[in-house]
């Protein structure tokens, strides 16, 4: 009996050890976790201290003696032969071609000169949400709901004179948001899984994975043609800057209040524009690393903001948007100067083309329209 007695104690002493170490480690562990909250949270304010002390002036009051845009803006051409939504569209660097994607399972190649369709790509699967324009003109790149980017040769056809399939680029856990290509051989593609990817085309390998969103990552911009330096924007309300070359963000710009669906670039390449779900746009600036201007279109809930792009000088910011519209800002004096109005649904995607000559809008009423 006294051993069994002893051996109790001792098992009991044992297990009131282990707990009383499992219970010291916790306590260490949120005391740890509080001090570096609180470290975190002292950061956050010393930051945002060197961000207004930068900020001696706000945009509007030093542009206001500008003189105003005037600016008469008119649908010239319709591009009819898509059967459902048209959810993107991207400009070649030729300023004459462009290429959409609808979830009537179709990628077209338009002449925008002549509305011609020259070629209309079959799709594997009908969830396209992004399509991309190499370069050089002889690809083009799509993805969506099948988490997969596929590439397409346009200067080889098959049989039926279809397109072929250059490289179908698998890796993502997500929906694929935006394809960007860099050049014929790389091209970077972001997604719901809140990473953004570098590919390899040839050999269809993953070059870099940048990870820093956490939310799905709705769109991506290059700074310029082949850069590597791009910009995102998520769900996570923030709009992110990155650098290819080491994989690592370099800044974080906030200040929308929902979704981020669309980010631009400024000719400058100073500066970058943001559309999000809670009815604006905005403008920020790298150089010092905060935001100059919003542009608002009504009270976050009534709209929302689908997708944005510079006019070639970068004094005219085109918003596509919820409500059928294009708002049309001067970027400079935060004014509004017109609203296009010709779609019947929602302005999915637009873009300006390279020689800053056309905008071209993409609409779910089916139709895509270019302006000048």
């Amino acid at each position: 009996g006294r051993r069994w007695r002893r051996s109790f104690k001792l098992s009991y002493y044992n297990e009131y050890k282990s707990y009383l170490s499992i219970t010291l480690r916790r306590v260490m562990g949120a005391q740890e976790r509080q001090a570096m909250e609180e470290e975190l949270t002292e950061l956050k304010h010393k930051l945002m201290e060197a961000r207004q002390g930068v900020c001696d002036t706000a945009l509007q009051n030093e542009t206001q003696d500008m003189e105003q845009v005037s600016l008469a803006v008119k649908a010239r051409k319709t591009l009819k032969g898509h059967l459902n939504k048209v959810f993107s569209m991207d400009w070649c660097m030729n300023s004459r071609h462009l290429l959409s994607a609808s979830q009537d399972g179709k990628l077209i190649v338009w002449d925008s000169y002549t509305t011609i369709k020259e070629a209309a790509i079959p799709l594997k699967s009908s969830w396209v949400m992004t399509c991309g324009y190499a370069p050089s003109g002889n690809f083009v790149a799509c993805g969506g709901l099948d988490n997969t980017c596929t590439i397409y040769n346009l200067q080889k056809k098959d049989d039926v004179g279809a397109c072929k399939i250059s490289k179908e680029l698998i890796g993502h856990d997500g929906y694929i948001s935006n394809c960007r290509f860099l050049s014929d051989s790389q091209i970077l593609t972001s997604s719901g899984d809140k990473t953004t990817i570098l590919w390899d085309i040839e050999t269809g390998r993953q070059t870099t994975v940048l990870e820093g969103h956490t939310g799905d990552i709705n769109s991506i911009a290059l700074q310029s043609p082949g850069s590597s330096t791009f910009v995102s924007g998520s769900t996570d309300l923030k709009n992110k800057l990155w650098d290819i070359r080491d994989g690592m963000c370099k800044q974080t710009f906030e200040g929308h209040e929902s979704d981020i669906n669309s980010v631009t670039w400024m000719s400058n390449k100073n500066n970058f524009g943001s559309g999000a779900e809670d009815a604006s746009s905005r403008l920020f600036d790298i150089r010092s690393d905060q935001q100059l201007a919003v542009y608002a279109v009504g009270e976050p809930g009534t709209t929302g903001i689908c997708s944005v792009a510079f006019s070639k000088s970068g004094r005219i910011l085109f918003a596509g948007s919820y409500d059928c519209s294009v708002y049309v800002w001067d970027v400079l004096r935060l004014e509004g100067i017109c609203r296009l109005e010709s779609h019947e649904n929602r302005v999915a995607s637009l873009g300006v083309n390279d020689d800053g000559s056309a905008l071209c809008t993409a609409s779910w009423d089916t139709f895509l329209k270019v302006w000048n």
